[in-house]
């Protein structure tokens, strides 16, 4: 499976109308992939929605990203979107497909621009790391590796509030788990956004 991450802005007091338009999108008669979760911002830059979908073909996303592209109402939410990034993605192999239900409510979206050749690496100590760091990663909701433009992976986290999440990550770092090793040393650029569920979204 492919996954797109589509990042819609607007103003701050049209989220609501432009998630309306997500829905109906994705929901479309003509619509391909699955929908895994649509999100707003609220840690971070504010004023985006943050839609997952899935596509177990190739060819499904190019044509959503050509239906995206060449219309005149993207997301059926043109009338409010000041910008529009659809960035492709391949999950990590060895990580067991999206779970969706809820898995917490606040989510992190954290993305790493990695240093040229610095996937290999990354991979690999990802893997090592997943099951030592359990208790950690078991909030882990997806890790992928983008297909198009600068090298860089995003890895989307769930919890049930924000002290948990320093707590987990507290826990893990002291007891030498957690980061993945050789993982840091690979990262040029790295963000991170809490986003809360927006609408129905299948990840809640």
């Amino acid at each position: 499976m492919l996954y797109e991450l589509a990042t819609l802005s607007c103003p701050l007091l049209a989220v609501d109308r432009a998630s309306d338009g997500v829905y109906d999108w994705v929901n479309d008669a003509e619509a391909k992939g699955e929908l895994f979760g649509c999100w707003r911002t609220e840690i971070g830059t504010l004023g985006r929605l943050i839609v997952l979908r899935g596509f177990e073909a190739p060819e499904d996303m190019t044509a959503e990203r050509r239906r995206a592209l060449l219309s005149a109402n993207p997301f059926n939410a043109g009338s409010v979107v000041t910008a529009l990034e659809m960035d492709s993605y391949a999950p990590f192999a060895f990580l067991p497909p999206i779970r969706t239900g809820d898995r917490g409510g606040v989510y992190e979206f954290r993305t790493y621009r990695l240093k040229p050749g610095g996937l290999p690496p990354t991979l690999a100590g990802w893997e090592a790391a997943i099951a030592p760091a359990r208790e950690y990663t078991e909030h882990l909701v997806a890790n992928m590796y983008a297909l198009d433009g600068a090298p860089r992976i995003t890895h989307i986290w769930g919890f049930t509030s924000l002290k948990e999440r320093t707590e987990l990550r507290s826990w893990a770092y002291g007891a030498a788990v957690w980061p993945p090793e050789g993982g840091p040393e690979q990262i040029a650029e790295a963000t991170s956004t809490i986003a809360l569920p927006q609408g129905p979204s299948p990840l809640a």
